[in-house]
Formats: structure tokens, sequence, C-alpha cells
């Protein structure tokens, strides 16, 4: 049977399953659909329903019928979801699976914000890149695979490191955004743009084997700074290119976030609003929390006193100042230059964690775990030139203002870019993870 008569049929059965209408809530929760339009009460609230929506063809009726057939989604529901526009920002581990799910359900207008390179680290959780892809940009490789998922939607992709400049701009046209960053500075960022633009904002975030998901700023519930008035101090909780992620887990939170977004656009279902989901894939339990709206909320509170945009690394303590601790560092080819001929003069001390070390260490190193420098201060000889190493040299420039702070006063220089650096400039052979 042809396609098209298939279709027709389909488009009949619908018809018949449809003919009970649902009594759906109005996006105020209030009371339903119907009441709140004859009485205009908060239909402001409802996300945007663009006012002409278009009609589902015959080859899009085909390939979501298996949405078609459920009396929660039906016609009207995947009309909305093709007349939805959803912002996914970041094509990473949460970002993969966010886009190709969206896609895959019809949501009509897909934005994707991102300005990385596919890095061979990646692969083993962003499953929207391959190995082809190594060396592309991130947005470009991301585009190609959510074409090929469903070349029936629309992907508006945006090159650019999302900031205060920018964010307002590029959020403001679409219906929902989803976060799947992997940094405070940009989290609280899009939080406080979605609430000054009236958006709700799909979170997520994962670390080792921890996964949570909330929806913020949702029909006026909590947002991000409900939760979290302020980020930790800079440094302070590794990144997952530091602690590391189970490759599986940004998939699980990631689809939690797509279900999240695409029932936001159908304007049905319990959402995560005012829910903050705890996952622990190494125990394989669920938690939840219960948020509440702070009516003292810097942004979505009472008496707001953020009505713009901030500089949002100097908010989460990431820019220099005059008054820090200075910090000398040394390139890993100095470093190299030191050890082949003045060896005696130098100390190498490594703080990445044991698990990491376990991945090859720099010659003549020893490692002393972050947490026990300052402790072991008395180790460290100040005759000599005393060079810490991590990773990419964050920690380690953390670990020396520390020692300095409790009165170390011997010559101390960090590695700059870290084992990453040694890796690229001195020895191809040293593990990057």
């Amino acid at each position: 049977m042809a396609t098209r008569e298939v279709s027709a049929m389909l488009y009949s059965l619908i018809k018949l399953i449809r003919r009970k209408p649902i009594n759906r809530k109005c996006w105020c929760k209030e009371q339903s659909a119907s009441d709140c339009q004859t009485n205009a009460v908060r239909c402001t609230d409802r996300p945007t329903l663009h006012e002409h929506m278009q009609d589902l063809t015959l080859e899009e009726l085909t390939r979501y019928s298996r949405h078609l057939i459920l009396p929660e989604v039906g016609l009207e529901g995947q009309r909305r979801l093709k007349n939805g526009r959803v912002l996914v920002v970041g094509t990473g581990g949460l970002g993969s699976p966010v886009a190709l799910y969206l896609a895959a359900a019809g949501v009509g207008t897909l934005g994707i914000v991102d300005f990385d390179i596919v890095d061979e680290t990646n692969l083993q959780r962003q499953i929207i890149h391959g190995t082809n892809d190594l060396l592309r940009p991130k947005i470009a490789s991301a585009r190609d695979r959510i074409s090929d998922i469903n070349p029936h939607i629309k992907i508006v992709s945006f090159e650019t490191k999302i900031d205060s400049g920018n964010a307002i701009k590029i959020i403001k046209d679409f219906d929902v955004v989803v976060d799947g960053t992997d940094n405070f500075a940009t989290r609280y960022l899009l939080n406080d743009a979605c609430v000054l633009l009236d958006k709700p904002n799909v979170y997520g975030s994962v670390f080792r084997f921890e996964g949570q998901a909330s929806v913020f700023h949702s029909n006026g519930g909590p947002c991000l700074r409900c939760l979290y008035p302020s980020p930790p101090p800079a440094g302070l909780v590794p990144t997952c290119s530091e602690g590391g992620v189970l490759g599986v887990l940004p998939g699980i939170i990631g689809c939690i976030q797509a279900n999240e977004a695409i029932k936001l656009l159908l304007n049905d279902g319990e959402t995560l609003s005012g829910r903050f989901l705890v996952f622990d894939a190494w125990k394989m339990k669920f938690r939840e929390l219960k948020l509440f709206k702070d009516p003292q909320c810097p942004i979505c509170g009472e008496h707001p006193t953020i009505t713009e945009l901030i500089d949002y690394e100097e908010f989460c303590g990431l820019k220099r100042h005059d008054n820090d601790i200075p910090v000398e560092s040394i390139t890993a080819t100095d470093l190299k230059a030191i050890i082949d001929n003045e060896p005696e003069t130098v100390q190498i001390i490594d703080i990445r964690e044991p698990h990491e070390i376990a991945m090859g260490m720099l010659p003549r190193s020893r490692a002393i775990p972050f947490g026990q420098v300052v402790r072991r201060k008395e180790e460290f000889d100040p005759k000599l030139l005393n060079v810490f190493i991590c990773k990419l040299g964050v920690r380690s420039e953390l670990a020396i203002r520390a020692l300095k702070q409790a009165g170390f006063e011997g010559r101390i220089a960090n590695l700059k870019d870290g084992t990453n650096a040694w890796a690229a400039d001195v020895d191809h052979s040293v593990v990057t993870y």
C-alpha cells in the first residue's frame, strides 16, 4: 500500500481516537484550558502558541504515528511540537541526547549553541558526534546528525559562546531553553536570562555517577538562585574533565531533560518544576527533593535586585584581581629544559588524584594529592623550585595559593595548562584525558 494511502488511513484513525477531547489544564494550572481562555485568567502564562500553527504533512503523519495514537499527544500535541521552538545550549554530553530526541520527536525549530570542536575524549559520552567528526566544529557535527535524524525540522545554529552580551538576543525567540552546559557561570547566565525573558529553563548536570535535573522558572516556579543563591568558590568543584563522568549518565539525564521540554511544549503532564531530581547511577537510585520559590531571591523574588544580566565570570570568581596572591607559572618546554639541564634544582609535585596518577606521571615527579598539600608543606624544600602540576593547571594553582596562605615562603611555580600541555609540547606518549 502506498505511503500516502497509509497516512490518509492513519489520519482517519486518529480523528476517531481523538473524538473525545482531553480536558487539558491551562498553563497556569488553575483551571481547564477552556475556562481559562473564556475568562482570560493568566493566559499570558501559557507557552507561545504561534497564531497560525502549521499542519502536519502526510510524511509527518507517518513519521510521528506512535505519538499520534497516544491520546495525551495526538494531532493537537504533535502540531504543538511542530510549531514549538526549543534552544539547546551545548551539544556535549547532555545536549547530545536532548537534541537527538527533540529532533526525533518533531520539535519544529531546534536551536543549538556551541563554540567548541570535537575532541576524542568527547566520544565516550557525546553521542551526537562520531569518530569522523574529530576536529570538526561541534555545531557542524551536531547539525549534520540532527538533519539526518529528522529532515523535516528547522535547525538554528549559533556557533558562539553564549554570554551576557548575546544571551537575550539568542534566547528571546524560543519557547523553552534546555541547559546542557557544564560550568556555573553559564548556568547562572541561562537562569537569569530565562527569568528576565519569562522562559522555562530545563536544567541538568552530571558529575561522576550523579545526575541532577529540574525545570526552573516554569509557571512562576522557583529558579536556580532559589536553590543555589550563589555558586561555590572557583575551583572547589571539579569539572567532569577533572573528576570524570560515567559515559551513560549524561544520556540518562539528557533524556529526562528532553522529556521535560516535550511536556512543556505540549502543555501537559507533570514537569519537574518545583522538584529537584537526583540520580545515583552507581546505586541505581532516584531521589526527589521539593523546591520552593524564595521570596528573597534576587531575580525572581518579590523585590528583585537583578534586573539585567551581569558579569557571570566575576560573579563565579573566575576573574583575576590585583589583590590575588600572585602565582608564577612555567611552560612545559621550560620545565623540560630545567629537568634536562639542572634536575637538582627542581622538585615536581603532582597533586592529581590516585586514579589520575595511574594513567602516568611526569619524570622526577612525586604524588601528593590536592587535599594533603597544606598539611604536608614541610616536605617541600624552600631552596628548590617547587613546580606543582595537575591536569589543566587549575587545581595546582589553587594548591599554590593555599600553600602560600599557610606560610610557605619557598619558590613555587605552576605548570601552565598542566599535564595536557606536557603531552602536547614535550611528550606525546603522555595520556590526555
